[in-house]
């Protein structure tokens, strides 16, 4: 089952200056049509809260809701899918457990895990890290434009079709060199939420994406 995939993906983050709810509030507004609530930090009570709030709110805005993680919360709460970070997953498992109508999106940071995921049926992958990111600190090496180019060459050879999105540490003036790559978007958190003016900052990397 073929599934709709927004090309500019929104990650809220923990952030002491806006809520998860305040920060997919501003980027609903801004036109966002992709929210992924990615929050480790809570409970099942408080993520549930959140999660509720976030919903209604992209319920308003046409928006989709993904969630980070969290499978076992699916059912309750109004959720489209989930994003699965762990790159060792067993996607058809979870794809068993979940059912065709949820959107699963999976991580990698190499060419053979995105074979895996589209092997697996995911129905996104976010691809990196891209650069230096403080949102989710990790050790494996920066793909650099050159990584993705070197993906997508491989992807198409071997007759891939896996919509594959450009994730850590990407800013507006990365966009248009990465999206030459034949990539099919971006996923962005700080470059957005800790902008002084978020609502702008998703603008710009919209428009960048249109």
């Amino acid at each position: 089952m073929k599934k709709y995939i927004e090309q500019l993906h929104f990650i809220t983050h923990d952030l002491e200056s806006l809520s998860h709810v305040e920060q997919a509030r501003i980027v609903c507004e801004a036109g966002g049509k992709w929210i992924q609530y990615r929050c480790l930090s809570k409970d099942d009570d408080a993520l549930l809260a959140d999660i509720n709030e976030i919903a209604s709110i992209c319920d308003d805005w046409g928006a989709t809701l993904i969630v980070t993680d969290h499978i076992h919360l699916q059912g309750k709460a109004d959720i489209q899918g989930f994003h699965i970070e762990d790159m060792n997953a067993d996607f058809l498992r979870i794809r068993a457990e979940v059912g065709e109508a949820c959107t699963i999106g999976g991580s990698s940071n190499t060419l053979e895990g995105l074979l895996r995921l589209a092997h697996e049926g995911v129905d996104y992958a976010g691809f990196g890290p891209f650069a230096h990111t403080d949102t989710k600190p990790n050790n494996y090496p920066h793909l650099g434009v050159q990584g993705y180019e070197q993906a997508m060459v491989q992807l198409k050879t071997q007759q891939v079709e896996l919509p594959v999105l450009a994730v850590g540490g990407v800013t507006i003036n990365d966009v248009d060199a990465l999206m030459q790559t034949g990539i099919f978007g971006v996923a962005v958190s700080s470059a957005i939420n800790r902008a002084e003016d978020v609502e702008a900052a998703y603008l710009d990397f919209y428009q960048k994406l249109r």
